[in-house]
């Protein structure tokens, strides 16, 4: 049972973790946090954020930057929301790591690893992986795992 309550308390802590990230770039990007150049502000405005991913797709026209930057801030606010209130988790969960993954795939090749490390983006996708592996689903028989 104590093994079972600090799995559950584990997995709590991770998808809050996982959330507020989430919510707080969303927040950042709509200049909740402040404006660009204040401290702790990553972007300060969606138009910042389109530069940011520009250079993260080099391969994109520019017409769809916009759309693959509302499309990342739409994905991040749900998976945010969903991670929070533990909605659908195992696969919320899943593309939480995917989206990570693929973010910290093109850091590496367009700007530098060493920027996905410093941003631990890859340790987002470990915890969001961590969740995925380990979500606990309620049965009518009772609390069982799910691999």
């Amino acid at each position: 049972m104590q093994k079972e309550n600090s799995l559950r308390f584990v997995l709590l802590v991770a998808r809050i973790a996982l959330a507020t990230a989430f919510l707080s770039a969303v927040a950042d990007r709509f200049g909740l946090w402040g404006k660009i150049g204040d401290l702790g502000v990553s972007w300060g405005s969606m138009d910042y954020f389109y530069r940011h991913v520009a250079k993260l797709t080099p391969w994109a026209l520019a017409p769809l930057i916009p759309v693959l930057a509302w499309l990342v801030n739409v994905l991040e606010a749900v998976l945010g929301l969903f991670l929070l209130f533990g909605i659908q988790l195992r696969m919320t969960a899943w593309l939480s790591a995917i989206l990570l993954l693929i973010f910290a795939i093109s850091m590496a090749a367009f700007q530098s690893l060493k920027l996905a490390l410093n941003f631990s983006v890859l340790t987002c996708a470990a915890c969001a992986y961590l969740v995925y592996l380990t979500c606990i689903t309620e049965t009518p028989q009772g609390t069982r795992q799910t691999p």
